[in-house]
């Protein structure tokens, strides 16, 4: 396997209106795939561009025409294409005058696959996080919450405002330290399909996690921290499903051990019990293979058929914030496609016919999903089991919907100016996770043409984009250094946590931070004022886990 990992020396041009910058994937490219660099300028020029090796040798070179537009960065865009490099060293690349340091590695992503997948681990809650698993991220265990308040949006009969519950483990969401079922639900649920779908991989996976000794793969070890978390969410007495779990206003910037504002459970949700029967049915179905988790998986089928009884009693109750409660919402109020998904889960699960008249592959859309639109996790499912079904659902409409997309995106990647997925649309809050299901949607159509987009596709993330950042902490040789993300802006250690996927670019600058400009794809500002474009959250690392730990995969197998 061979890799090329850069470090940017970028060097001005004379001349402000020929400047060009290289843009490349910092953490690295793999041998026998495709390996591109990026040269942007702010206006059309003709240059020259070597590729020399440690012993100062010219191994490549040629002419190159920067003079593709990409409208979304308001730059002119050059390729230049080294997928011929494969042998391990240390390279340069230099274009008028700018140059880069290139390394060869051997794996590019074994570090990189272990540091997206542990962030779940920092982001814990309910626990001590030891130095012996943290390193110099340790801390004290914090928000236990095993006194959680019944808010008066979610007081019913039997648990009356005011009465204390438990509802520990869990990940905080995102930079603070609330905790919502409807983002916990796609995050899990992305999770749980990477293990389905490369088994023989994690069940020799090992993180290191403090469950890394015992008899269940390491990822679904992680699951079971949040899915506990989710299971408390459920009342026992209705099946409904309380929408989050936070304070009444956002914590200022301090360690989880220092939080002490009152925690509640705050209305029940159609989203949220959507979302929970969703991926309680999919858990059902991977622990049901699990030695030693038959009652778990149990449990949670129960616990799914019950929370999608009280979602179709309940149809339309959409969550706003009831008065005085000041943190996320996650609000929806088109709940067509995770009805769809949730039927389809249980329908997979338990073949009733009750869920299979809730499918409806005619109106489900293809989009790429994201936490307020789950309908092409229904197709992901149809694509993978509908052929034991297709007497009663139709799984060639279906395959066909799931593929079209993919095809889509394959084509962005081949035909875009930066030859990526992203385009003009795509630059919304957390554009970020908007890349990172991107890859996993082409990933999920398995043929090597589809995969050959994906190792593309991953450099905007990791550097070949319109900053020159990696978008990832710790990774690559421009990495962000202060997300918003308050433990790690509160511990005192110089670096934050690694492997936290940053939200990315998007124009609407809505904190009023600093940014490096206004243009789509690059309206980003590396600091901790910038919740708008540098925040993390659980659900957009989650199809990081999922796409960079199948690259590993597949390069093994290969």
């Amino acid at each position: 396997m061979l890799l090329l990992v850069v470090t940017i020396k970028l060097a001005s041009q004379t001349s402000e209106e020929n400047q060009l910058e290289i843009r490349v994937n910092q953490v690295g490219y793999t041998i026998g795939r495709t390996k591109l660099i990026a040269v942007n300028a702010n206006s059309k020029v003709k240059t020259v561009y070597q590729i020399k090796d440690k012993s100062n040798n010219v191994i490549q070179s040629g002419k190159l025409k920067v003079d593709n537009f990409w409208k979304d960065a308001n730059e002119y865009v050059g390729i230049i294409d080294f997928t011929s490099i494969n042998k391990e060293g240390k390279y340069t690349v230099s274009v008028s005058g700018v140059q880069s340091s290139i390394k060869i590695l051997k794996n590019p992503y074994k570090k990189l696959a272990d540091d997206v997948f542990k962030y779940y681990y920092f982001n814990r809650a309910s626990t001590e996080l030891t130095e012996e698993y943290a390193g110099v991220w340790k801390r004290p265990s914090g928000l236990k919450d095993n006194k959680v308040i019944i808010h008066k949006s979610a007081a019913s009969k039997e648990r009356p405002e005011g009465t204390v519950i438990s509802a520990t483990k869990g990940w905080f969401d995102a930079g603070d330290y609330n905790m919502y079922v409807t983002n916990s639900g796609i995050s899990t649920y992305t999770l749980l399909s990477a293990f389905e779908n490369f088994q023989e991989y994690y069940n020799r996976k090992s993180y290191q996690i403090p469950e890394n000794t015992n008899d269940i793969p390491d990822i679904l070890d992680e699951v079971i921290w949040n899915l506990d978390w989710m299971l408390a969410m459920q009342d026992p007495n209705d099946g409904g499903v309380y929408h989050k779990l936070s304070g009444l206003k956002f914590s200022g910037v301090i360690m989880p051990h220092e939080y002490n504002l009152d925690r509640y459970v705050v209305k029940k949700s159609t989203s949220a019990a959507l979302n929970f029967a969703a991926v309680c049915a999919i858990a059902s179905r991977t622990f049901s293979n699990v030695k030693g988790k038959e009652t778990y998986s149990s449990k949670l089928l129960t616990a799914a058929l019950n929370a999608y009884k009280w979602a179709k009693k309940h149809p339309k109750d959409y969550f706003t914030n009831p008065k005085g409660v000041r943190t996320g919402q996650y609000e929806d109020f088109d709940l067509k496609g995770e009805f769809q998904w949730a039927a389809t889960e249980l329908f997979v699960v338990t073949g009733g016919e009750e869920f299979a008249k809730d499918i409806s592959v005619e109106t489900i859309s293809n989009e790429v999903p994201w936490w307020k639109n789950a309908s092409a996790l229904t197709l992901f499912t149809l694509v993978k089991y509908g052929e034991n079904f297709k007497d009663r659902i139709p799984f060639k409409k279906a395959k066909s919907k799931f593929l079209s997309k993919a095809d889509e995106l394959k084509e962005r990647v081949r035909n875009s100016p930066m030859r990526i997925a992203m385009n003009g649309k795509d630059y919304v809050w957390g554009s970020n996770g908007v890349a990172g299901n991107q890859l996993m949607y082409v990933l999920k159509a398995y043929e090597q043409s589809y995969l050959e987009a994906v190792f593309i596709g991953l450099d905007y993330l990791l550097g070949r984009n319109g900053t020159g950042i990696s978008y990832i902490t710790g990774a690559g040789t421009n990495p962000p250094k202060y997300p918003h993300h308050r433990t790690s802006e509160a511990d005192k250690v110089n670096l934050p946590v690694p492997g936290m996927v940053v939200g990315g670019p998007q124009s609407g600058q809505q904190d009023k931070c600093k940014y490096m400009s206004k243009m789509p794809a690059k309206s980003y500002s590396d600091s901790w004022c910038s919740y708008a474009s540098n925040e993390v959250t659980i659900n957009w690392n989650a199809p990081m886990v999922y796409v960079i730990n199948a690259l590993q995969y597949y390069q093994t197998k290969k």
